[in-house]
């Protein structure tokens, strides 16, 4: 017979370390707070579920090196930037991304668009896409030195599975940039 100490070292074995936790929290549980088996197994499979969900997230959320942590919510609409809240309302949807829509944000310097464009791309990780965040100069400095060493397949590669790819300082001074 299988003791639940078994059982939860074959949850941590097999990598199920919330749904581990979440066992041992329940078995703390008061006799007057306890639930019944499909209440029980609903909060520790959840529990596992949010836990996949959170470390993908993060990870997709530290592959798109973003450059400052900005949200959707937190950019400023008003007339004179020309961003209207119905405009960052339908963005927040991400259909943009699954209808493979290309936002171009342009402005002055100083209004916000590397903002903007880390917003977009932290919503659409946050959303299960992968992102990409990188400035222009560094992007074909990393290509040159992915064709002069014969990886520009792999490069290209994995800028192929990106869905949203923000382009920083794409029509800035070429200054910096490397010459293909």
């Amino acid at each position: 017979m299988t003791t639940i100490e078994d059982t939860l070292t074959k949850l941590d074995g097999l990598r199920l370390s919330a749904m581990a936790d979440a066992t041992r929290e329940l078995m703390r549980a008061p006799p007057e707070q306890q639930l019944n088996f499909e209440e029980k197994l609903g909060i520790v499979v959840d529990r596992e579920w949010t836990a996949r969900d959170n470390r993908r997230t993060a990870r997709r959320l530290k592959e798109a090196k973003l450059v400052t942590r900005a949200a959707l919510e937190d950019v400023s609409c008003d007339a004179e930037r020309g961003i209207a809240k119905a405009t960052v309302r339908q963005f927040a949807t991400c259909r943009w991304v699954r209808d493979h829509q290309n936002v171009i944000v342009i402005g002055k310097t100083g209004v916000g668009k590397s903002y903007l464009g880390a917003a977009l791309a932290d919503t659409a990780c946050r959303a299960g896409h992968r992102a990409l965040f990188v400035r222009v100069p560094r992007l074909l400095e990393e290509l040159t030195l992915a064709r002069v060493s014969g990886a520009s397949s792999s490069l290209l590669g994995k800028l192929a599975r990106i869905e949203v790819l923000v382009l920083d300082d794409f029509l800035g001074s070429p200054r910096g940039c490397v010459g293909a």
